[in-house]
């Protein structure tokens, strides 16, 4: 992959949904793919990095993602008998802490709480499984091999559906969120948790530095990979800023749609209900 140089505004214009059909394209970072291949290239990039994904996300965030995930989890508030989808969730983190919250509010005589973690990539889940072993999680966390534009559940099937740090990732980022709005109850809740647009001046201009100059050569030094990081980087900046994600999540049928900024937008939450 040839390392690209920032543009001069990467996110003024978000990519529409992948098209369909013979020699439709989609982007890849910065490259324009033929977008049947893009599944393919995504699954070689979380291959080679899934067993580093925890310093991966401490690389591309300095750390804060734990905190930013805690703030989700924080958000999503989840209580003892609320089944959750936990999308591109391989390796756990957003399963462990929402377990870990729904066991603390229960009461003795509330059923638990569980957790499906779907994701598409099957070395990232199988990172996944050993941590949670480690940790002595063995109970109501299912572990399934799928893809985030079809999902292998039956409609209304889940409480919340969440997914953190993966939609930039999807090809069919619309397709992705009505496979959301499908699985969910009634008055289910949808959250993304994802690398956004930043709207603090200067930030923005450093950020660019940290993404492009300094991300890929720690990628490099560390984890020995730089062409992932690379392509990381720049998936961040294709992704759609927070109110084209507001607009996308509306027309997928998400209602009452709401985005909180982390960090000056560095990353942002984003909600919304199945009404």
């Amino acid at each position: 992959m040839t390392e690209l140089n920032t543009p001069a505004d990467p996110s003024s214009e978000s990519p529409a949904a992948a098209p369909s059909g013979v020699g439709a394209t989609t982007h890849f970072g910065f490259r324009t793919v033929k977008t049947e291949e893009k599944q393919h290239l995504v699954r070689e990039v979380f291959d080679s990095v899934a067993s580093n994904y925890d310093l991966m996300n401490d690389l591309m965030s300095g750390g804060v993602h734990r905190l930013w995930k805690d703030r989700f989890i924080e958000m999503l508030a989840p209580r003892p008998g609320q089944k959750l989808l936990d999308v591109a969730g391989g390796t756990g983190d957003i399963a462990f802490r929402f377990l870990s919250q729904a066991q603390k509010r229960q009461k003795d005589d509330q059923p638990d709480a569980s957790v499906t973690v779907c994701d598409i990539n099957g070395e990232m889940l199988r990172v996944g499984r050993d941590r949670a072993v480690n940790r002595n999680i063995l109970r109501n966390i299912e572990w399934v091999e799928g893809d985030a534009q079809h999902l292998p559940f039956p409609d209304a099937s889940f409480d919340a559906y969440t997914i953190a740090f993966g939609l930039r990732n999807v090809t069919d980022i619309d397709l992705a969120m009505r496979e959301a709005r499908r699985v969910l109850k009634p008055g289910g809740r949808f959250m993304c948790l994802e690398f956004s647009k930043v709207v603090m001046p200067v930030l923005d201009q450093l950020y660019d530095v940290y993404s492009f100059k300094i991300l890929p050569v720690m990628g490099q030094v560390v984890a020995r990979n730089r062409e992932a990081y690379q392509y990381l980087a720049e998936s961040i900046r294709q992704f759609p800023p927070q109110e084209q994600m507001i607009e996308r999540m509306k027309k997928a049928g998400l209602s009452q749609c709401s985005y909180r900024n982390l960090s000056g937008g560095i990353a942002a939450i984003h909600s919304g209900w199945r009404i």
